[in-house]
């Protein structure tokens, strides 16, 4: 189904949601951008508008706060995402979930494969599923191939926490949310989660909601 936007040109709609000052207004669930592929990026925004455009995702995704953020989820369905991730964890998380502070990057025309048949599940959450989280269980390590925004080729192993952050933002460039992977028997709020799941695994979760970890 097409929405009104869909039919203004892609780097006009792109101008518009720049022309405001601050953060972009995030898409949630339900819009029909976050269920669909996106476009490959071959070109459609000239290199100043490429340019302003992933400096707003940063400043959206700093601002939510988050550690990845992908196109669709401001409304531009282009398979472009950006990730960075600072680590702020106690150690017993970052040694439990492999969570290592991560540079901002940009993902243009992303893809992965699994390196081993490793995985791991851990509560995560979405900037466009607002209030709730839920455990996913995905491959502890893969491979990611793509181009950054200067078009330089990118093809490099993730693993741990890096490794999910890096799958669920490609993910959305496939239409794919969190949730479709997500053992929806942990899906908890974020209240809930704070209260009782705020442990490095999910392995207490997993007992007392009645699920299997991998």
């Amino acid at each position: 189904m097409d929405t009104p936007s869909d039919r203004v040109p892609l780097a006009e709609r792109v101008e518009r949601l720049l022309a405001e000052e601050g953060p972009l207004p995030l898409v949630a669930a339900g819009h029909p951008v976050l269920r669909r592929r996106t476009e490959p990026y071959d070109g459609q925004l000239d290199p100043v508008l490429l340019a302003r455009f992933v400096q707003a995702l940063r400043v959206t995704m700093r601002t939510a706060p988050g550690v990845g953020l992908a196109a669709p989820q401001v409304g531009v369905g282009l398979r472009i995402a950006v990730i960075e991730d600072p680590a702020p964890v106690p150690e017993e998380v970052r040694v439990a979930r492999g969570r290592e502070p991560q540079p901002f990057r940009v993902l243009v025309n992303p893809r992965y494969e699994p390196v081993g048949a490793e995985r791991a599940a851990f509560f995560e959450g979405c900037l466009s599923v607002p209030g709730y989280q839920a455990v996913v269980a995905r491959h502890a390590s893969v491979r990611l191939t793509g181009q950054d925004e200067d078009g330089r080729a990118l093809d490099e192993v993730f693993t741990g926490w890096p490794a999910r952050i890096v799958q669920h933002e490609t993910d959305h460039l496939d239409g794919t949310l969190y949730l479709d992977r997500a053992e929806m028997r942990s899906l908890s709020s974020n209240e809930a989660a704070a209260r009782y799941w705020a442990q490095p695994t999910a392995g207490e979760a997993a007992r007392a909601l009645g699920f299997d970890l991998p």
